[in-house]
């Protein structure tokens, strides 16, 4: 089943935030900006077990669980099991260093065969107080956090991961599943395969303003190809573009910073939010069913609405082809 068929709009909300990224957020907090994003129409929610160890979806779980079951559409990840004990030392996370540090202390096993496939579904059915899941990504079995290892990591989820989904899909357990990664070339590869394959895929950072290069190369023009969806993650790459100091999950790089500036002056020229620049330019590629920012205040996502809706003018988006700020291949929303 096709994402674009799936999904209620082309608005989500993404909740790794939730989980204390780079920070410790209220509990009250947390609740008041998902209850924020169903009072302005947001239907389509994405999490996982990674997220602070359990405590994105048990935060996510506590507000839609007072919401009809029908009325919205849930995602989540396998591939990370969360123990009821406490991690000693420091979490290895490759490259993304302490993202999660003010998260649960629990114990994370990362692992992708059929059995914690399976547990795992059921850990997350559990925090997330619902009785079925719309979607399941197969989560980061990329270069970011398995170095050179991570094609192992790949072959445990395709002979695992891969299969359960599939047959939980051919059931009507859930509707659809694919691979929630930050690396186009799992994706790829998955998409070479002969055997069961993903309705979609989430694809975070890598189809945003600051980062697209790579995926139009490849990963979309076969995935337009095979009709197949993505779901764009971290529009704002990481926080960079809406006022925030990371990219890449890390304090963003000089170049970064000095690519945003002309950004920055780009959409001032023409009057334009930063974000309707980013959310509107994710979402002009055909292959993107939808966008979730993350947020962890209510006036957030109040701003990612009004970013979805706001008229850009065509002139906006013509300069930006002109000036080199994005790809030549990159589909604009005015066809420009």
């Amino acid at each position: 089943m096709s994402l674009k068929s799936i999904l209620p709009g082309k608005l989500g909300f993404g909740t790794a935030p939730l989980g204390n990224m780079f920070r410790a957020i209220p509990d009250a907090e947390a609740a008041a900006t998902v209850e924020a994003a169903w009072q302005q129409g947001v239907r389509y929610y994405d999490t996982a077990p990674f997220y602070g160890a359990g405590l994105s979806e048990t935060r996510l779980g506590e507000v839609l669980s007072t919401k009809p079951r029908d009325e919205y559409v849930l995602s989540t990840k396998v591939g990370r099991v969360i123990l009821d004990e406490v991690e000693e030392g420091a979490r290895d996370l490759g490259e993304k260093g302490g993202i999660f540090e003010h998260g649960n202390p629990n114990k994370v096993l990362h692992v992708w065969t059929a059995e914690a496939t399976e547990r795992s579904i059921e850990d997350s059915l559990k925090r997330l107080g619902t009785d079925r899941l719309d979607i399941v990504w197969v989560h980061d079995i990329a270069q970011d956090f398995h170095g050179d290892q991570w094609l192992s990591k790949f072959e445990e989820a395709r002979t695992g991961a891969f299969r359960v989904l599939s047959r939980l899909r051919d059931e009507g357990v859930i509707k659809a599943w694919g691979l929630g990664v930050n690396k186009t070339e799992p994706i790829e590869l998955t998409l070479a395969l002969d055997e069961p394959q993903p309705d979609g895929f989430l694809l975070a950072g890598r189809y945003t303003l600051l980062d697209h290069d790579h995926a139009l190369q490849r990963l979309l023009p076969m995935a337009q190809e095979q009709n197949v969806d993505m779901v764009v993650g971290g529009p704002y790459s990481s926080g960079v573009l809406a006022g925030g100091a990371h990219f890449e999950y890390q304090p963003a790089p000089r170049h970064i910073l000095d690519k945003v500036a002309r950004l920055k002056d780009l959409t001032a020229k023409h009057g334009v939010s930063i974000k309707a620049a980013a959310l509107q330019f994710s979402l002009a590629h055909p292959v993107t069913a939808a966008v979730i920012p993350g947020a962890t205040k209510p006036s957030r996502i109040a701003e990612d609405v009004a970013a979805l809706n706001e008229t850009v003018p065509a002139a906006f988006w013509q300069e930006l082809r002109a000036s080199g700020l994005v790809s030549p291949a990159a589909p604009l929303p005015t066809g420009a």
